[in-house]
């Protein structure tokens, strides 16, 4: 039966992802552009605007970003600064061609346009319309040498990589103890971040680093209380594997609204760590919190990948994965080892999203931009495997990056979706994963 909820795997994600992201647009769309953007009809009573929204990929907006706007005399007709969500706005006299010129100058450093890019853009105006204009912004700015941008990119897929094997490796645990595959871990993910940022920023005041202790610990909670509370009894009353997949849907869908009704829909930084001058090592230019992030996700995955070697809790998590039954004829607590990976599982969630917070804004659809690439991940290692988890996101996130070298970089989450349909089309195991017989 897990191999078949496996195969409905890529088309839920397709059928969410698509939803999401047309909602998504859809609230850009009425954030950034008003209402005569849309009308056919020009209504001269209304401004005439220029907007647009500075960003890399869906989940990196850039801050502070300086936009000039002149008229084709080459006069000054305004001049505007992007919000924490990249989004900048002028009015403009009225209906005419202006060119519109980005600072590179006030770009984050590491950022610049990308090739054969021009910081200045002539766009077309109607009399009481938004017109909307786009920059390509890129990681790494014009000129700088193929290979020192691989490098950079390679660094850059490896560190995202470990931010998805933190979330990857708790929901191969769960599949692996229970066989559910759950669709509200994204969510558990952007709980971690948004919980994090309250502590951070409102609850006290704490450092990051006392936030996102207190975000484990709750998320622990959290997952203790889904699995003692909810999923246990569900699986008392023997329900299918197809009902478990719509009940963590439903649960993915009630938490998203949920954070946006408390956190908001506007992404939002943390305290702490936003600032930092880059280190230069060779062709890489990394941040002492792009450093630590790394360091520390190492750690904690060591951590685990050694408690589930060496300890006794290690050896009946396995057990109980190989056959609960048996386990459970044997003298082990399967209830018990089951809340345990539920703990474990929902606190690695909960961290993996404090990282993506900090090396991005937080939103509340944060997780669930991830959930993709963190079933990619799973499938590709192996379902059921943290080890396989691990080194599947590592693949996923490194090819994930590397593909913004040659393709847009609001198009890079098609290649995890591609990898996570042609593994399960060639090889449904996955790389660590055992072909077994069902039926």
């Amino acid at each position: 039966m897990r191999k078949y909820a496996l195969a409905a795997v890529p088309a839920l994600l397709v059928a969410l992802l698509w939803g999401a992201t047309a909602a998504a647009q859809t609230q850009d769309d009425t954030d950034t552009f008003p209402t005569t953007a849309l009308q056919n009809d020009t209504d001269t009573s209304s401004p005439t605007l220029l907007v647009g929204t500075l960003r890399l990929g869906f989940d990196q907006f850039f801050e502070g970003v300086e936009i000039t706007v002149e008229d084709s005399s080459g006069n000054r007709v305004g001049q505007a600064t992007t919000d924490s969500g990249g989004r900048w706005s002028v009015e403009v006299p009225g209906e005419g061609t202006y060119l519109v010129t980005l600072n590179e100058d006030t770009l984050p450093e590491g950022v610049g346009l990308r090739e054969n890019s021009q910081p200045t853009v002539e766009v077309t105006a109607g009399a009481g319309t938004s017109q909307g204009v786009v920059f390509a912004v890129g990681d790494a700015p014009k000129g700088t040498p193929f290979s020192e941008r691989f490098a950079q990119t390679v660094f850059n897929g490896f560190k995202f990589g470990l931010i998805i094997a933190m979330s990857a490796v708790g929901l191969s645990l769960v599949y692996g103890t229970t066989g559910l595959v759950n669709f509200a871990h994204g969510e558990l993910v952007t709980f971690g971040a948004v919980i994090a940022w309250y502590f951070n920023s409102s609850w006290g005041g704490f450092n990051l680093i006392i936030a996102a202790i207190l975000t484990v610990a709750v998320c622990g909670m959290l997952g203790a209380g889904l699995e003692s509370g909810m999923f246990r009894p569900l699986r008392a009353r023997k329900l299918a594997v197809f009902q478990f997949v719509v009940i963590t849907i439903g649960l993915s869908l009630l938490g998203r609204q949920l954070i946006q009704l408390f956190f908001g829909a506007e992404p939002l930084p943390y305290r702490d760590f936003q600032l930092q001058d880059r280190w230069e090592f060779g062709p890489w230019a990394i941040t002492p919190r792009e450093l630590i992030t790394v360091g520390v996700i190492i750690a904690i995955l060591v951590t685990v990948g050694l408690m589930l070697q060496q300890t006794r809790f290690g050896k009946a998590t396995r057990a109980v994965a190989d056959n609960a039954d048996l386990a459970g004829v044997s003298g082990i607590n399967v209830n018990r080892v089951v809340l345990i990976v539920w703990v474990i599982g929902a606190a690695l969630a909960g961290l993996g999203g404090v990282f993506v917070g900090l090396d991005s804004d937080i939103d509340p659809f944060l997780g669930f931009q991830l959930l993709l690439l963190v079933f990619a991940g799973v499938e590709l290692g192996g379902m059921g495997t943290a080890y396989g988890a691990l080194v599947g996101s590592i693949i996923i996130g490194l090819f994930t990056e590397l593909s913004t070298l040659w393709i847009s970089p609001e198009l890079k989450f098609v290649v995890p979706l591609t990898a996570l349909i042609l593994v399960l089309l060639l090889r449904p195991q996955g790389l660590f994963g055992i072909r077994a017989r069902v039926g």
